[in-house]
């Protein structure tokens, strides 16, 4: 039997959003996100909410709990990522985060709030939002990834990761911030640590070669190691298919490593078998949500709270707004496959 881990939550959030679509908002700093200008609009939306439906029903078919909203509104194309606006922690505390991008600010929610509120046991929301007019940004566990068995915010700089706000999240949250400059192969800065870097229980999937400074590297490296993890670092060719942004979770039968189908094919078969040592691979196909520049990690919000009651009708999925993913699971992934043959590719 797996024991249960910290870095491993057992709950998530999840945005099926209506109105999918590349945000040209966003395109400037981040370099996945596709800049084909061809797709269909009405057609990537509709792959893209069926995706997410069968990405819920498979998280709750392995003993995940999906806490599945619906975003019917046009103007938010990336609140699929849910995880860059809110982050929630260990003893009640939730986090509420600044957006650089205009479109972005207006994916913070109150009814998801207040869905943790009633079922979760929250003791406060700290919510930093306030900083927006001042261009200081953080944006979540997009910009920080957490270490919280050993209490470290891995931070690549960039202008969606201030130095003032991480210094304010790291002493409200009681972290210990390591920042280093990262960038891809056209000496652009990554725009979001959780597309390099994921940290599981017992190991950790890291492009160590976007790390500008050998020091920095290795002082990475190090702290990562300190926690009895196995290091593997990631090539460029593995960054640029996700293969960073994973998440660990845990599910019905122990851990689990979440991740697309496209960054699975890109780990080599020895990065498979560490994996697998401590946990199963679970891949789940999200094509179209890639275009935008994310994929798994970056749709899910861990929930790190402790639940107020253990009733049976809290165990699966909660949905928002719109019907259940189980009813129209069936019918979402029949589209996903017409789509997938229909949609045109990205660079």
């Amino acid at each position: 039997m797996t024991l249960v881990s910290v870095q491993a939550p057992s709950a998530v959030l999840l945005i099926r959003p209506h109105f999918f679509t590349p945000n040209p908002e966003t395109a400037h700093d981040n370099t996945f996100q596709s800049r084909d200008a061809g797709h269909d609009a009405a057609l990537i939306a509709e792959a893209a909410f069926a995706e997410v439906t069968v990405v819920a029903e498979t998280l709750e078919a392995h003993g995940v709990a999906v806490h599945l909203f619906d975003d019917d509104g046009p103007g938010r194309p990336d609140s699929v990522f849910p995880n860059n606006w809110i982050s929630t922690h260990a003893g009640g505390h939730v986090a509420l985060y600044p957006m650089h991008a205009p479109s972005r600010r207006t994916e913070r929610r109150g009814d998801i709030v207040e869905m943790l509120k009633q079922r979760y046991r929250v003791q406060d929301v700290v919510d930093y939002s306030g900083l927006e007019p001042d261009d200081v940004f953080l944006e979540g566990t997009g910009a920080m990834v957490l270490d919280h068995a050993a209490r470290i915010a891995y931070v690549s700089r960039s202008r969606r990761a201030d130095p003032i706000a991480l210094e304010r999240f790291c002493t409200n949250f009681g972290y210990e911030p390591i920042a280093f400059d990262a960038s891809d192969e056209n000496g652009t800065p990554i725009y979001h640590t959780n597309v390099m870097m994921c940290i599981a229980t017992d190991f950790a999937l890291v492009g160590l070669d976007l790390i500008e400074s050998p020091a920095r590297r290795s002082h990475v490296v190090e702290r990562l190691a300190a926690q009895d993890r196995h290091v593997l670092a990631l090539d460029r060719n593995q960054i640029r298919n996700y293969a960073g942004n994973a998440i660990e979770l845990h599910g019905r039968n122990g851990r689990m490593l979440a991740l697309s189908r496209r960054a699975l094919a890109s780990l080599s078969a020895e990065q498979r078998r560490v994996i697998e040592r401590s946990c199963m691979i679970l891949p789940l196909d999200v094509p179209t949500i890639e275009l935008a520049g994310g994929s798994v990690r970056c749709m899910l919000a861990g929930i790190h709270l402790d639940r107020r009651g253990a009733r049976a009708a809290d165990v699966g999925a909660d949905v928002g707004t719109g019907a259940r993913a189980a009813d129209v699971g069936a019918d979402a992934a029949v589209l996903a496959e017409e789509l997938d043959r229909r949609l045109p590719k990205s660079a």
